[in-house]
């Protein structure tokens, strides 16, 4: 049996259009090839935000097990429109990319089973989740607030759960803070949040002190705003 083939894995960081309520997507490329663009023209990679955590928790981290991951959906929910997946698992000195399903109405063929060498491999994600270079303004911002809210445990003082600092792209652009509150035994939790405009003439390092600041001095339950339940 001849030897598979040895693929080469890039990620590229891609903005969504000025105005756009879409993430920052990670697009992984095989070989130079676009590989989601066969399936979803108009589509996403995997949400940056997801590459923030640790390394294990990284949308296309390989294990020892089988387990289908997303690696691309088209511009909606995966539960509403379907999306690609495929098995992503070591083996010794490689990374496989096996089992592909694709559960969106679009019927482009399956690509075939991709091998990658480990090191390469492992060394690309490092790379593309500590590149900060794509930052525009609003998630230079989002990132340094919300390490510092995660850091200060505030709103678990408060009996609250923060769910997410994200950046905003729609026009004003800022960054969002979403946290949940429990109102009581069976009850829904509460949702509550603060919609931040940010400029791009103040430096993003002092926008998001300034931010922490305000956030950090009073109750969030008396200064946010109720999101509805």
């Amino acid at each position: 049996m001849p030897e598979q083939p040895i693929s080469t894995l890039s990620l590229r960081h891609v903005l969504p259009p000025a105005g756009a309520d879409t993430w920052v997507e990670v697009r992984p490329f095989i070989d130079g090839r676009d590989l989601l663009k066969e399936f979803y023209p108009d589509g996403l990679g995997n949400c940056r935000q997801e590459w923030d955590g640790p390394a294990e928790k990284w949308p296309l981290t390989p294990t020892q097990d089988s387990g289908l991951v997303i690696v691309g959906e088209p511009d909606c929910h995966p539960g509403c429109c379907g999306a690609l997946f495929v098995d992503i698992r070591r083996a010794g000195d490689r990374v496989l990319w096996s089992s592909w399903k694709n559960t969106s109405s679009v019927h482009a063929p399956l690509p075939d089973d991709l091998h990658f060498d480990a090191a390469q491999y492992d060394a690309e994600l490092a790379r593309a989740a500590a590149d900060l270079t794509w930052e525009e303004p609003m998630d230079t911002v989002a990132r340094l607030l919300g390490k510092t809210l995660v850091d200060s445990g505030w709103f678990e003082r408060w009996g609250c759960v923060l769910e997410r600092v994200r950046s905003s792209r729609e026009e004003p652009c800022g960054v969002e803070v979403q946290f949940t509150r429990e109102r009581g035994p069976g009850d829904h939790p509460s949702r509550f949040g603060y919609e931040l405009p940010v400029t791009w003439t103040e430096p993003a390092e002092d926008q998001a002190l300034r931010f922490a600041a305000a956030i950090l001095a009073e109750d969030p339950r008396g200064t946010a705003e109720q999101w509805g339940d």
